[in-house]
C-alpha cells in the first residue's frame, strides 16, 4: 500500500527529578548534601532512509514516545538517560506542524535528521544549591517535561525523471522496460493506483525514474486519481511527458499534450517551466501509412521547443535514443534544493521574554524563564517554594503584577500552573 501523507504524535520523555540526599557515613560527621541529577528525557528523532518509499508505518501507529530520564539518587548518583526513539522515514519527507501549518524539516538528502521532540532535562540535586550561608538545602529541582508535538508527514518522491500521461498511454509499461521495477500492468485504463519508482541504469550512469497515475482533464482540481500525486513530480528534475498515439489513444496525441501542461500549469505553474521531453508511445500499432501521421504530430511538438522520441515501450524499438537523452539530461541539470534546511540535532529552545498581562480575572505571566522555573519547582517542599519565590521576583514579576493592580489571593497563572497571589514583602 502506497501512502503519502500521515499525522503522528511524537512525546520526548521528561527528565528525571533530581534527588535531596545527605551523606550518612559514620566517619563522615555533619556529612554534606549529596543528592544527585536527574537523567534527561529521550528525544524523537526522524530519520531520512532511502530504503522506504512510503509512510504506511505511520499509517497504523500514530503515537511515539520516547523514555524519560530516571531520578537521581544519593552519593550525586546521576539518574540514566531516557532512550530516545529514531523514526525512518522515506527521503523526500517534508515534516509541518500540524497545528501551525509551519514546515519543520525538508528531509530531501538520505541520512538527514530532524529532532522532532526534545527530551526534557534532567533536575538538579540538592548537592548543586549547597552555600555557605545554605549548607543543608532539602529541595532539588523537577525534571522538564519533553517536547510534545502533532506533526504532518507528506511525501514528495526524489525522483530524477517524472512520467506524466493520460490513463493508459503506457507509463508502467515504460517504467517496466527500463527499469526493474515491476508494477501492475494490463489492456485496460486506470491500472496504476500508486505512482511506482525504478532506478534506469544506463552505461555508467543511473538515474530515478517514477510514473505518476494517469492525469485526466480537471486532475488538478481534484477529478480521478492523477490529482493525489501531483506533488510527487515538483521534486523532479526532468518530465517526460508519454503520449498514446494509438488508433486506441483515449485522446488525440496533441489533445492529450496540452490537457497535460494545463493540468500541470493550473496544479503549479513550476511544473510546466521545468525541463522536459516528449515520447509518442505505441508506434508498434501503426501502420506503415499511420506513421506519416505520427511524424506531424512530432512536427508540431516540436515546433514548442521540445524534444521528441518516438517509442515502443513495449517492443523497444526508439528507446536507446530516449534513454541516452534522459541519461545526458540528468547529468545536466542540478539536484533539487530543500524548500528548507534542516534544524541541527542538538538545538536550544527558542526563547520568549517574560511577558505579565491580565486575562479576564487572572493575572498570566508568560515566557521561557518563568515557565522552566514553576516547572522545575517542588511545590510539597516549603524551601523549593521559598526559592522559586525569590527567582521569580529577580524576574520582576510581583512588580510587575503590583502595577497591574493584583491583590492578594488573585489568581496567577503560569503555564499549567495556577497560583495565589500572596504580596513580597
Amino acid at each position: 500500500m502506497f501512502i503519502d501523507e500521515a499525522v503522528i504524535e511524537v512525546e520526548a520523555g521528561r527528565g528525571g527529578d533530581g534527588c535531596v540526599s545527605f551523606r550518612r557515613e559514620k566517619h563522615v560527621p555533619r556529612g554534606g548534601p549529596d543528592g544527585g541529577d536527574g537523567g534527561d528525557g529521550g528525544s524523537v528523532i526522524l530519520v531520512a532512509d532511502t530504503h522506504l518509499n512510503t509512510l504506511l508505518d505511520f499509517h497504523y501507529k500514530r503515537r511515539y514516545k520516547a523514555g524519560d530520564g530516571g531520578h537521581g539518587s544519593g552519593s550525586t548518583r546521576k539518574g540514566r538517560n531516557g532512550k530516545s526513539i529514531t523514526l525512518r522515514v522515506p527521503v523526500g519527507t517534508l515534516v509541518y506542524d500540524a497545528e501551525t501549518g509551519d514546515l519543520l524539516a525538508d528531509l530531501s538528502r538520505p541520512g538527514m535528521r530532524f529532532v522532532a521532540a526534545r527530551g526534557g532535562k534532567g533536575g538538579r540535586g540538592n548537592a548543586h544549591f549547597a552555600t555557605p550561608t545554605r549548607q543543608t538545602p532539602r529541595f532539588a529541582e523537577k525534571g522538564l517535561p519533553g517536547e510534545r508535538r502533532t506533526l504532518r508527514l507528506e511525501l514528495k518522491l526524489l525522483a530524477d525523471v517524472g512520467i506524466v500521461g493520460m490513463p493508459n498511454a503506457g507509463k508502467s509499461t515504460l517504467i517496466s522496460r527500463i527499469t526493474a521495477a515491476k508494477p501492475k500492468i494490463a489492456d485496460y485504463p486506470f491500472t496504476t493506483l500508486v505512482p511506482n519508482l525504478g532506478v534506469v541504469r544506463y552505461q555508467d550512469q543511473s538515474f530515478v525514474v517514477a510514473d505518476i497515475p494517469g492525469l485526466i482533464e480537471g486532475a488538478h482540481a481534484g477529478v480521478g486519481l492523477g490529482h493525489q500525486f501531483l506533488r510527487h513530480v515538483e521534486r523532479a528534475r526532468l518530465l517526460l511527458y508519454l503520449l498514446d498515439v494509438s488508433p486506441f489513444a483515449i485522446a488525440p496525441p496533441l489533445e492529450a499534450f496540452e490537457t497535460l501542461r494545463r493540468e500541470l500549469e493550473l496544479y503549479s505553474p513550476n511544473l510546466t517551466r521545468k525541463p522536459a521531453l516528449v515520447a509518442l508511445n505505441k508506434i508498434d500499432t501503426l501502420a506503415p501509412d499511420e506513421r506519416e501521421a505520427v511524424d506531424s504530430v512530432r512536427r508540431a511538438i516540436e515546433a514548442q521547443g521540445y524534444e521528441v522520441f518516438p517509442i515502443s515501450a513495449y517492443t523497444g524499438e526508439g528507446l536507446e535514443a530516449l534513454l541516452a537523452r534522459l541519461a545526458q539530461r540528468v547529468a545536466e541539470l542540478p539536484p533539487p534544493e530543500p524548500l528548507i534546511e534542516p534544524a541541527p540535532e542538538v538545538t536550544k529552545p527558542s526563547y520568549q521574554p517574560t511577558r505579565v498581562y491580565k486575562d479576564g480575572e487572572v493575572f498570566v505571566v508568560e515566557g521561557t524563564l518563568p515557565l522552566e522555573i514553576v516547572q522545575r519547582t517542588d511545590f510539597g517542599n516549603h524551601e523549593a517554594v521559598l526559592r522559586m519565590q525569590k527567582r521569580l521576583k529577580g524576574l520582576g514579576v510581583f512588580r510587575r503584577l503590583q502595577e497591574l493592580g493584583a491583590q492578594e489571593g488573585d489568581t496567577v497563572r503560569i503555564g499549567d500552573v495556577e497560583l495565589e497571589y500572596v504580596p513580597d514583602v
